[in-house]
């Protein structure tokens, strides 16, 4: 498989060239990522959608994640990116049936890894039962469900876990049931700016409904 080659940027979002992906995390260079978050419409409110990492990742294996997210590639644009529900989910949508959030600047920095993006935040609005998520298992091992109210008091700190249903798929491809209590630490730590922001702009969208 050939190295991934992203597009570089400066803080205020001008490009600034290409590198080989390793490289930008080595160095912690801003770089356009993809990221699509599922809700849906239930009788007993909205609901979100969270990925279950795989614990083969290299990075943040087995946390819960955007539903669906990855890199854009130096040849790619922002509709390219829709893609990845496909890969990860199994889902082939239509990037006109995506809600646009806008672009929400973030970072991460572990020991080694530096990650500086500028993610363009999607957001769809799920029909699909869970078991038409066809998951690719060596990315993503599992899709739960948690009330959207219930997210938003859990990142804001009101709460201390964040009930969650669905599934993970064991490596055997039998699928389990998840029905648990998880806390902070089970998340993939973005900043708690970049939680807030998709929370306010898909309770912005569903205000306007």
């Amino acid at each position: 498989m050939s190295e991934e080659i992203l597009t570089t940027f400066d803080e205020q979002g001008n490009r600034t060239g290409t590198a080989p992906r390793d490289e930008v995390h080595r160095h912690g260079l801003w770089h356009e990522t993809f990221h699509c978050w599922f809700v849906r419409q239930a009788d007993n409110g909205l609901m979100i959608y969270l990925q279950l990492r795989s614990r083969h990742k290299r990075d943040y294996a087995g946390l819960l994640d955007i539903t669906a997210a990855g890199h854009l590639l130096a040849d790619e644009t922002v509709e390219d990116g829709v893609r990845e529900v496909q890969e990860e989910l199994g889902l082939e949508l239509a990037f006109d049936e995506l809600k646009p959030l806008g672009i929400i600047p973030y970072q991460m920095d572990t020991a080694g890894f530096m990650d500086r993006e500028r993610a363009n935040v999607f957001v769809y609005e799920n029909n699909y039962a869970l078991s038409d998520f066809s998951l690719q298992q060596e990315e993503v091992a599992g899709i739960v469900q948690a009330r959207f109210t219930e997210f938003r008091s859990f990142i804001a700190g009101a709460g201390s876990t964040l009930h969650v249903q669905g599934f993970r798929v064991t490596d055997d491809g039998e699928r389990s049931e998840i029905n648990e209590q998880v806390d902070l630490s089970q998340l993939v730590p973005h900043e708690i700016a970049y939680y807030l922001r998709v929370i306010e702009g898909i309770e912005a969208l569903y205000s306007r409904a």
